[in-house]
């Protein structure tokens, strides 16, 4: 790939979905879109990885599936899902390659508590919901669970780590030709107080989200609120556009863009929420860049030339626990009865046992509410 300026692009982002939550169709979302969360990724060797499935999934299945007509090869490449929640999996079933014999595809996503990610994206695609089985795609289709750690896909090198969310969800770190790329979706602040923006505390959750952030060329980020929004959206998983804008100049990242839009929020309210985002940008004293994501537009990465920070070592991504060896309960430690409601529904939602502190706890997830 060859940007205008005659440099080598190392990596090729463009955008299908950008919306959060539901689809967001009608005159004041056109600019930047109403499909929810879909990008493509593409690097100079020519792998395709798609972030997430949501609907905007439905436009690049038949833009692929065009391609592959003209090329006469059947489309194939590795789609990446942060989590199972529906605005990330719903175009899954209108997504065209998967129905062509002959496309290959691995698909990758986090490992639940229980369930495997196959029979977590089938559900949808049960007979009472969908006409089409998800073992009745005509596609050769590898499911891959992953927990934190690093694997490849071609010439892209792809790290993984939790982000802060209702569910198990996994932020994406893709190195390919000397460009880094991180998708951060469906996260908020572990650190309250971060929510107006700010450096997060050394050693801190935030901290360590920052990290892996840390050099990128482009960070596409999770701002569905801004600050006073998020007052009364606490715990829901999602970001204020200032945490997102002072994590990112902290991180020394290259560019942000804003992601995952609030259904609510019209275009006019987007270029609003964006001149204050680059407005904080420049208060940071960095050169960080600011977009907001928009359908259809492409960001071409050109290596800079100079390596992004090196991570810390970790384990292969896929390498997950066998099924015996993974949990089969929950406790949970805490005087704050909000909180154990909380985990005994996500329990039960995972069809988890909750046990008491004091029980065998050799096979259960523990939750200590450290501010108890």
């Amino acid at each position: 790939m060859v940007h205008p300026a005659g440099q080598t692009v190392a990596v090729r982002i463009r955008f299908w979905g950008t919306r959060g939550s539901v689809p967001t169709p009608g005159p004041d979302t056109v600019r930047y879109g109403g499909n929810t969360s879909c990008v493509e990724v593409r690097t100079d060797g020519g792998t395709v990885l798609v972030l997430d499935m949501g609907t905007g999934a439905r436009g690049l299945g038949q833009a692929l599936v065009q391609e592959a007509s003209a090329t006469g090869l059947p489309p194939a490449g590795a789609i990446l899902i942060s989590h199972t929640h529906w605005d990330h999996i719903h175009g899954i079933p209108f997504f065209a390659p998967l129905f062509v014999p002959g496309s290959s595809w691995d698909v990758f996503g986090p490992r639940g508590l229980v369930r495997t990610l196959d029979h977590a994206l089938a559900g949808q695609m049960e007979y009472q919901y969908f006409p089409v089985g998800l073992d009745e795609l005509s596609a050769e289709i590898h499911y891959h669970d992953l927990v934190e750690g690093v694997f490849e896909v071609g010439d892209a090198t792809v790290r993984t780590q939790y982000l802060n969310h209702p569910a198990l969800t996994l932020g994406y770190r893709i190195d390919a030709d000397g460009a880094t790329v991180v998708y951060t979706t469906d996260h908020e602040p572990h650190d309250r107080a971060l929510a107006g923006g700010g450096r997060p505390r050394a050693g801190g959750a935030d901290a360590r989200h920052a990290a892996f952030l840390g050099g990128a060329d482009v960070v596409i980020h999770d701002t569905q609120y801004d600050v006073d929004g998020y007052s009364a959206k606490v715990g829901w998983g999602h970001s204020p556009m200032e945490y997102a804008v002072d994590l990112a100049a902290a991180a020394g990242a290259r560019r942000l863009v804003l992601f995952h839009h609030d259904p609510q929020r019209s275009d006019d309210d987007l270029d609003a929420l964006l001149v204050r985002a680059r407005a904080m940008a420049a208060a940071s004293g960095t050169a960080l860049v600011v977009d907001a994501a928009a359908e259809g537009a492409t960001i071409d990465v050109v290596a800079a030339g100079e390596a992004s920070p090196r991570l810390p070592s970790a384990a292969q991504a896929t390498a997950v626990p066998a099924v015996e060896h993974l949990a089969t309960g929950v406790a949970v430690a805490t005087s704050d009865p909000g909180l154990e409601a909380t985990v005994r529904a996500a329990a039960a939602a995972e069809g988890l046992e909750v046990r008491s502190p004091g029980s065998d706890l050799a096979d259960s997830v523990v939750v200590v509410d450290l501010e108890a």
